[in-house]
């Protein structure tokens, strides 16, 4: 089961780059902000089929829950748009390498201090010295993708 779990967060990743590429380009027809609406709106069209005929959880739940677990709505639609106004200007690769810097850095933080009901995993000079080297490959490719554009123009 948990390589099926790999599996699927690696397929994840693959449609969450597709998507910034996508999105990158869709954006620069139909505008960043509605660019965001109409995959939230696709979303939710297509989450709600599938809720009708596959849900097996409690959609009223939402009533129930503490105000801060609905702050992820929030989050993930910062997210999508940060990353649309984000892959135009400095490209797909330099867009998901700092969001997975920035995924890498929080998560060491909530890591460290249990936040959110997590496990604490205490922080380490190791993970410290790989977000350090994250941060480095950021700087190298959104170089280097600032060199090629400026070679394309010349």
């Amino acid at each position: 089961m948990d390589i099926l779990m790999i599996f699927f967060t690696l397929l994840g990743g693959i449609t969450l780059s597709a998507q910034s590429s996508v999105h990158g380009t869709f954006s620069r027809k139909a505008g960043t902000i509605e660019t965001t609406f109409l995959t939230m709106l696709t979303g939710l069209v297509f989450l709600t089929i599938i809720i009708i005929f596959f849900g097996k959880g409690d959609v009223l739940g939402v009533l129930s829950a503490p105000s801060w677990q609905l702050s992820a709505a929030f989050l993930g639609t910062g997210f999508l748009l940060l990353s649309v106004i984000a892959v135009p200007k400095i490209g797909v690769i330099a867009t998901n390498v700092a969001v997975i810097s920035g995924q890498l850095s929080i998560s060491m933080i909530i890591d460290h201090f249990g936040w959110f009901d997590s496990l604490v995993i205490p922080l380490d000079w190791k993970r410290l010295v790989a977000l350090l080297f994250m941060i480095i490959a950021v700087y190298f490719i959104y170089k280097g993708n600032k060199r090629s554009i400026a070679e394309s123009y010349s």
